[in-house]
């Protein structure tokens, strides 16, 4: 994902914004960094659909707190993902504060946000 439109876009809208290979090496096992943005209570936004298909990913959201919001809209340049991201703010504030995690929810290219996975 193009951090760089994230690192002044979502702080603008008043986000505290960490990222990821700021903290993680690049080919950081997904499972690590889930555990780990988890237990800081983190919340994840990312467009790697894929996330919620594999097994070992699977297994450490379960075990984790992670709160994780799936961009499925692809081939997006980095602004347009900052700008769905900041669309979604309204509805994915709603959903952190009906869910505690672990879940993984879904964010359109327009904003909307819905429930992918819960194991709650």
């Amino acid at each position: 994902m193009g951090v760089e439109p994230l690192r002044s876009v979502l702080p603008a809208e008043g986000l505290a914004v960490e990222i990821h290979d700021d903290h993680f090496q690049r080919d950081e096992e997904d499972q690590v960094w889930l555990k780990a943005a988890g237990e800081r209570r983190w919340v994840v936004l990312t467009k790697d659909q894929r996330l919620r298909y594999r097994p070992l990913e699977i297994a450490a959201l379960r075990s984790s707190q992670a709160r994780v919001f799936v961009l499925t809209s692809g081939n997006l340049r980095g602004i347009e993902i900052a700008e769905a991201f900041v669309s979604a703010i309204p509805a994915m504030c709603r959903m952190l504060h009906r869910y505690d995690g672990p879940f993984i929810a879904r964010v359109s290219r327009s904003g909307k946000v819905s429930l992918w996975e819960s194991s709650r």
